[in-house]
Order: C-alpha cells, then structure tokens, then sequence
C-alpha cells in the first residue's frame, strides 16, 4: 500500500517494555505508516513519540478497549469506584503530556475526551454501529451519527460491513446515513 502511496493504518496496539517500543516505532516511521497505535500507558505513549522522531507518522493511544465493560474493570485488578470513564480520561491526560497524536476511545467517551483534547487532536472511534445493527463483541458502541457529533475524527465500521451479505450496499448505505448528519 505504501508503494501505492495509500496512507497506512497499523493497528498492532504495541505494548511493552519502552526500548522495545521505541524501536518498532522507528521502524515503522521509516517505512512511512501514517498513524500507528499504542496501548496507553505513560512509558509506552512516551517511548513511542521518542520512536517516531521527527518523522511524519502520527501516535494513537487505545485508551481503553471497546470489548471492555465496568465489570472487566474488577477482573483487570481496578477498584469498584473506577469507571472505564476515570480510566480513559486518565490515560488522556497522560498520552497529552506524553506528546502524542491522538486516542483510541469508544464513542461512548469521544465527547469527553474531545473536550479535553481540544480540536486539534485525532479521535478513532471503534465500536460504531448503525442503529440495529448487531453489536458483536462490542460493550460500549454507539451510531456513527452520534460518533461523529461527539467528535470522532475516523470511525472503525468493520464487521457490520465484511460480514454483511453485500458489503458494497452495506457501505454504500453506511456513508449516506453519514452523510446525512
């Protein structure tokens, strides 16, 4: 894709030790990815903007999955007052004083961090779904509708288009209910 000078999307959510990060950024900005994530976590946002020097490719931070849910909160070891709200606004604030591009967060919460992120930046949000359309595994979804007027820069519409009988239709239906707000 990069030969076709297509902008490239690598979505691998690196997490691990910084050097190890740092590196795969590099090596990823020296093949020309335009946007990469990250888990975000402050030694995984830091070491990643320390990778990317000075190259044009932008860091997302995925703040908190949209397969989790409060009570998978409890199973990852947080306490019962901390919401998945607490947790994405915290690692917002983070990945801003660590220098990145932009976040991953579910629509449910593109409000609040575009509020606190400001305009200027990126917001993907997965866990978009037409009305009536079949979450899957999803726990925090919302219609590309509302995505887009709480902020979203990029929406993630994956399998209600792949898995649909006629993809093309399914898209084709996908941007006029878009295009329509």
């Amino acid at each position: 894709m990069l030969a076709r000078r297509k902008k490239v999307f690598l979505d691998l959510k690196f997490h691990d030790i910084p050097e190890t990060v740092r590196r795969a950024v590099s090596r990823a900005a020296s093949l020309g990815v335009h946007l990469l994530t990250v888990h975000a976590y402050p030694q995984v946002m830091a070491a990643a903007v320390a990778g990317k020097a000075g190259s044009p490719l932008q860091i997302l931070g995925v703040t908190v999955l949209t397969s989790l849910g409060e009570e998978d909160l409890r199973d990852l070891g947080y306490s019962e007052e901390t919401t998945v709200g607490d947790l994405v606004r915290q690692r917002v604030r983070q990945g801003i004083a660590a220098g990145i591009d932009g976040f991953v967060c579910s629509p449910l919460e593109a409000r609040a961090v575009r509020s606190l992120t400001g305009p200027d930046k990126i917001l993907v949000t997965p866990g978009v779904r037409s009305p009536g359309k079949d979450s899957g595994d999803q726990k925090r979804i919302a219609t590309p509708a509302q995505a887009l007027a709480d902020g979203a820069s990029y929406l993630v519409i994956g399998r209600q288009i792949t898995r649909a009988l006629d993809p093309q239709a399914e898209a084709r239906a996908l941007l006029s209910e878009i295009s329509t707000t």
